[in-house]
């Protein structure tokens, strides 16, 4: 089971450690590092709270601005024949190669999140 935590558009990882007996995580799609822990599930939740509220405190303090998870861009490598038809496409419908990316890719998401 994979799950995340969500708090002020930033979201945790929550894993558990046999070995140590703790739950553990981390804010996810951030460059900077920022872990949090606590004893039981419900600690968890209340650290990953005050991990997100020190992150933004020290930002602040530090005058810089915070990492923004999933700001709305990433790369995407799909290999020379998917660029390659996607692009011809995109040119044919007089569409840019983002476009029809973001396209395929809401329609990919439905799919499979109706079908969930």
């Amino acid at each position: 089971m994979s799950k995340l935590l969500e708090y002020r558009n930033y979201f945790g990882s929550v894993e558990f450690s046999e070995e140590d007996e703790v739950f553990h995580g981390k804010l996810e799609f951030i460059r900077d590092l920022v872990t949090f822990e606590a004893a039981d599930a419900k600690s968890l939740k209340a650290a990953f709270h005050e991990a997100v509220d020190d992150y933004l405190a020290f930002c602040t303090a530090e005058r810089r601005d915070p990492d923004i998870p999933l700001k709305g861009s990433f790369n995407v490598r799909p290999g020379q024949e998917l660029h390659r038809r996607a692009m011809i496409l995109a040119t044919r419908k007089g569409l840019n190669l983002n476009a029809v990316v973001s396209e395929a890719l809401r329609r990919y998401l439905e799919k499979e999140e109706n079908a969930a």
